[in-house]
């Protein structure tokens, strides 16, 4: 049965997307059916992470009832299904995201897990993306505002009548500075997990500006290891990290890489 997990903050700019497409690819290293779906219908940005900046087919236009769900997914080289929102404020007009989780449930059924890269904040549409989910997977940053914010969205999470579950934390942008709030205190004061810990790193940013990501062609960088350990618990199995033969597949085939097929399914 497929898992629908919501990726979620309760503040911008702790890197949610960032973990959200790593994440996705990530899990294709399994051998999983995986799928990504930009919940943030406001400010969209997951197509961007995958390089995709034009697109005429989007959730928008599955939620307005104009399109199959099926005929807005683009498949990623790695495998990966990325569904995006649209880039246009007038696509806001008219979706419906009533029973959302029951019409992902449906088209859904045969895939393994399907992340939704939520909206930041406790909004409408971060609430829209609780009721849509089966689990709950919380980014956050070493700091005091970011984890204040994941608690009041454990906070709404029990009043809802269907709760997700809350699969814990990954803390991101790790720098091991003195100031940072530890492991130990960001459990302590969310009373959750440690899912995974991403350290920051220029490799994310160099890959997003040439329109990749870190876990497709920078396999071997601290914030890829990090982010297919956090693929391997949340499957409950484990990460073996690429050998040198593996690293010199990757070099030699990284330039032949197609990253992105924008074939519609």
């Amino acid at each position: 049965m497929v898992r629908i997990i919501n990726v979620c903050s309760g503040k911008g700019g702790v890197g949610k997307t960032v973990v959200a497409s790593n994440l996705g690819v990530a899990l294709r290293k399994f051998y999983k059916k995986v799928a990504v779906v930009d919940f943030n219908f406001t400010t969209s940005h997951l197509g961007l992470y995958f390089g995709i900046f034009s697109y005429p087919r989007t959730l928008n236009h599955f939620l307005r009832d104009e399109i199959s769900l099926e005929e807005t997914m683009y498949i990623h080289s790695s495998g990966l299904r990325v569904i995006p929102a649209s880039l246009d404020l007038s696509d806001l007009v008219d979706i419906n995201v009533n029973n959302l989780k029951q019409r992902l449930k449906e088209v859904f059924h045969d895939y393994d897990i399907v992340l939704l890269d939520s909206a930041p904040g406790l909004g409408k549409e971060a609430l829209t993306a609780l009721q849509s989910s089966d689990e709950v997977l919380f980014v956050a940053n070493p700091n005091i505002p970011s984890l204040v914010d994941v608690v009041k969205c454990c906070q709404i999470i029990n009043s809802l009548e269907s709760k997700p579950v809350p699969l814990g934390i990954v803390v991101n942008r790790v720098k091991n500075k003195k100031y940072e709030i530890t492991n130990d205190e960001v459990t302590q004061f969310t009373e959750l997990p440690i899912v995974g810990v991403v350290p920051e790193d220029e490799n994310i940013l160099e890959s997003a500006n040439r329109k990749t990501l870190v876990t497709f062609d920078r396999q071997n960088s601290s914030s890829a290891k990090a982010f297919f350990k956090i693929a391997a618990r949340l499957l409950g199995t484990e990460y073996r990290a690429p050998g040198i033969i593996d690293r010199i597949k990757g070099i030699f085939g990284r330039s032949e890489k197609k990253f992105f097929s924008r074939d519609v399914l």
